[in-house]
């Protein structure tokens, strides 16, 4: 016998059957990430465009610029 047929013999062998090979049905995505408070800035600003927000004493300003987006300044 051919060596390269050897090889190939026992390769069949030691297939698993081919029902064994189907890919097994994706499990349901898990978030593993906590869930967080969600706050709207407009409501933070109270339809303005600047909101005053203190941590620990220190202040802090949150600003929408004219482009719609989020500048927090010490």
């Amino acid at each position: 016998m051919q060596p390269e047929r050897h090889i190939a013999r026992l390769a069949e062998r030691d297939l698993p059957p081919r029902a064994t090979l189907r890919a097994a049905p994706a499990a349901p995505a898990v978030s593993r990430e906590p869930e967080r408070p969600c706050h709207d800035a407009r409501l933070l600003t109270e339809g303005g465009n600047e909101a005053e927000i203190r941590l620990d004493g220190v202040r802090y300003v949150l600003r929408i610029t004219r482009q719609g987006k989020l500048i927090l300044t010490k």
